[in-house]
């Protein structure tokens, strides 16, 4: 059964994906850590696999950049292949001196001015939770493993390059020092929208690609091929019982709607030609741990 946008059948996909935003990075990880991968969908390029992690089957998909993107992807999954849990595995720019280049955010909450949630369900509030039983085994996991996490809101952007504006506080000063957004990325407000509308599970880590407070930011290839090592350590849903999970999902609903508080808020850093970025090796960095535990 395939859908206009997924060329799998039913079954094709494990219980729990894993979600990249770019497919070849999917492909990446499904080529570097899986076993016995097979590709599963490829329709416009958006490349899906299926393979074992230590025997136990997990899957991992591009989705795009954007909040309409993951939202038609993930949407799919949950609603049309029986998917259960699905984890971003994505990079963010920081907002604050806290987050530097490197470390992992795990998302408690995605602020955005998006309508997406609105439009597809009619939900008014500016921010969508995760799972908390995924972040709770993220959490666990990363303790286990030593890797420190950064927690908090994110915010969730629909806009990539803004205007630059002369205006004080910046939005992005506002989103941080109002809403205690960590930092910026594109996807995981519809993404938690969409688990929570139809009863599923979804978490974020993110690994801080750019620093715009020391200037640093890592190249294209580096977010391609590097960037998710520490987030796939930290994947410990594969033993995760959807019906434990489902117990959540239920708390989450009563928390997920609150009042929008954003206004006139436009996303994401504007562009800065003048601005010098330095590219970074990950290698370099002992933050960086290159091999995915899922336990």
């Amino acid at each position: 059964m395939s859908t206009p946008h997924i060329s799998a059948e039913m079954g094709d996909f494990a219980k729990t994906v894993l979600m990249p935003g770019d497919p070849l990075r999917a492909k990446f990880i499904a080529d570097t850590f899986l076993q016995d991968v097979r590709q599963v969908t490829g329709v416009r390029g958006m490349l899906g696999f299926t393979g074992t992690y230590e025997g136990r089957p997990i899957s991992v998909m591009g989705s795009g950049m954007g909040m309409p993107s993951i939202g038609i992807y993930s949407y799919e999954l949950f609603n049309f292949y029986g998917v259960e849990n699905i984890v971003r595995i994505g990079s963010a720019g920081s907002y604050t001196e806290k987050a530097k280049l490197f470390d992992t955010v795990l998302a408690t909450g995605a602020v955005s001015e998006s309508n997406y949630a609105r439009v597809q369900s009619g939900f008014t509030g500016n921010i969508t939770l995760p799972s908390a039983a995924l972040n709770e085994k993220l959490r666990a996991s990363a303790a286990k493993q030593g890797i420190p996490l950064i927690e908090g809101n994110i915010h969730s952007s629909d806009v990539f390059y803004r205007q630059p504006s002369d205006a004080k506080p910046t939005y992005w000063e506002k989103l941080r020092d109002e809403d205690g957004c960590l930092c910026v990325e594109m996807e995981s407000f519809a993404l938690f929208a969409n688990a929570q509308v139809l009863g599923k599970n979804a978490a974020c880590l993110l690994t801080i690609s750019d620093n715009p407070f020391t200037g640093e930011a890592v190249s294209a290839q580096v977010r391609q091929n590097a960037l998710q090592c520490v987030s796939l350590r930290l994947i410990t849903i594969a033993r995760i019982s959807p019906k434990k999970l489902h117990k959540n999902v239920a708390n989450t609903a009563q928390t997920m709607v609150q009042p929008n508080t954003l206004q006139n808020v436009l996303p994401i850093f504007p562009p800065s030609p003048s601005t010098d970025l330095k590219f970074a090796n990950p290698t370099q960095s002992n933050k960086v741990r290159c091999l995915p535990i899922v336990e």
